[in-house]
């Protein structure tokens, strides 16, 4: 017996399709330094770990198919730092973004719908949007100009009958754009002139670092239109404890998601016990992180800046950076470093851009960076790829380079 059809044409993650050369390197001794995915190392908040810990109950039993209501209140309190007026009915707690996207596209599409995303995007909205029946339209974004909000004919042009609705992140994965208020307000114009849905994953919210972050929520004229999708995994270095929401004020949009999410019963109960104390505890932890984050950004960008004919920008927002390296082809690089090269006893993961796009010769020489290790390990791992780059461009099979 073999696979279904939709089984063996799901797309695989770039994030994650180098694994099996990753493991092949651990095997062989190598320690890899991982910039290819957004596993933040920053300790999760040290007080709301010791109340998972010291739960008292004795059977840990199903709860609600929307989530503890206590924990959503929790969330339309955090909001309201945003200037976000939300009602704790009109969040939704999911496994984790994962679910929450999923539950958006299920109930906003139906199989053969068409949703406009600009790439590159996060590569898993393909593998959601094609278990769900749904066509991508793309409209491209440009590294010369650091990946800005297309213009709004752009996505004029890429409307049909079809549509039903644009998917933004903001701020972006892979790129670490921040969209400004001025250009959201000008797409928030076309969604209500098309009646489309905006939704929007407003996941890394709490890293911008050089302007004001605005959400979509903000925007009273499609206050009907906008599913906001939210997790705890990045911000509260949470990603294992696999809770994420939805946030609209779309009443049958909400309840159709509720049917779906009495389907897997409920989320994580350890999981929300973990994320309500979180928020208990964001004032005093989130300062520190973004400051963490920002000092890694600014590293990164120095160091990138100063390889020999490799091209980046300073990222705005999020913990990810696009750069175009001076090879042939990116994916082939990765690999490679994977597979022939080490420098002082160990190698540079990344994912290759190519599969954050639709037309993947657009990101063919690139690459996306998560500085999500600590500087002494991106010093490390930018040393590291530097001589690889050197090497990649000089030699074959290259298999080990000494560090100076």
């Amino acid at each position: 017996m073999k696979s279904s059809n939709r089984g063996v044409e799901l797309s695989e993650s770039p994030i994650r399709s180098l694994i099996p050369y990753a493991r092949a390197a651990v095997a062989a001794g190598k320690e890899i330094l991982h910039l290819n995915i957004g596993q933040p190392d920053i300790r999760t908040p040290k007080k709301a770990l010791q109340k998972v810990l010291s739960i008292p109950d004795d059977v840990i039993a199903y709860g609600s198919s929307e989530g503890m209501e206590s924990l959503r209140k929790r969330v339309a309190q955090y909001y309201e730092k945003f200037d976000i007026e939300i009602s704790y009915e009109n969040i939704l707690v999911t496994t984790g973004a994962s679910e929450a996207i999923q539950f958006s596209l299920f109930s906003c599409f139906d199989p053969g719908d068409e949703i406009i995303i600009p790439e590159p995007f996060y590569a898993n909205y393909l593998g959601y949007t094609q278990m769900s029946g749904i066509h991508i339209v793309p409209v491209s974004t440009s590294f010369e100009q650091e990946f800005e909000l297309p213009s709004t004919e752009a996505f004029y042009d890429a409307i049909s009958p079809k549509t039903k609705a644009i998917f933004l992140c903001n701020p972006s994965n892979p790129t670490g754009k921040l969209y400004s208020k001025a250009s959201l307000e000008r797409l928030a114009k076309l969604v209500k002139d098309q009646n489309l849905f905006l939704i929007v994953d407003e996941v890394y919210r709490e890293f911008c670092y050089d302007e004001s972050f605005y959400s979509v929520l903000n925007i009273e004229s499609i206050r009907d239109n906008v599913i906001v999708i939210d997790s705890i995994s990045k911000v509260f270095s949470s990603c294992g404890a696999r809770i994420g929401y939805v946030v609209t004020r779309n009443d049958d949009i909400i309840q159709a998601m509720v049917r779906y999410a009495q389907l897997r019963l409920c989320p994580p109960h350890f999981g929300q016990v973990l994320a309500e104390a979180c928020y208990d505890e964001c004032d005093e932890y989130l300062p520190e992180v973004k400051q963490e984050y920002s000092e890694r950004r600014l590293y990164l960008y120095e160091r990138l800046s100063q390889m020999e004919g490799v091209r980046t920008y300073k990222p705005t927002a999020a913990f990810y950076n696009v750069v175009v390296l001076p090879v042939d082809d990116a994916e082939r690089f990765c690999k490679w470093m994977l597979t022939d090269f080490v420098y002082d006893g160990h190698t540079v993961m990344m994912a290759p851009c190519d599969g954050f796009y639709i037309d993947k010769s657009l990101g063919k020489k690139q690459v996306r960076i998560a500085y999500v290790l600590s500087k002494d390990k991106l010093a490390k791992a930018m040393d590291c790829l530097e001589a690889g780059l050197q090497a990649y461009n000089t030699s074959e099979h290259l298999v080990e380079v000494d560090a100076i």
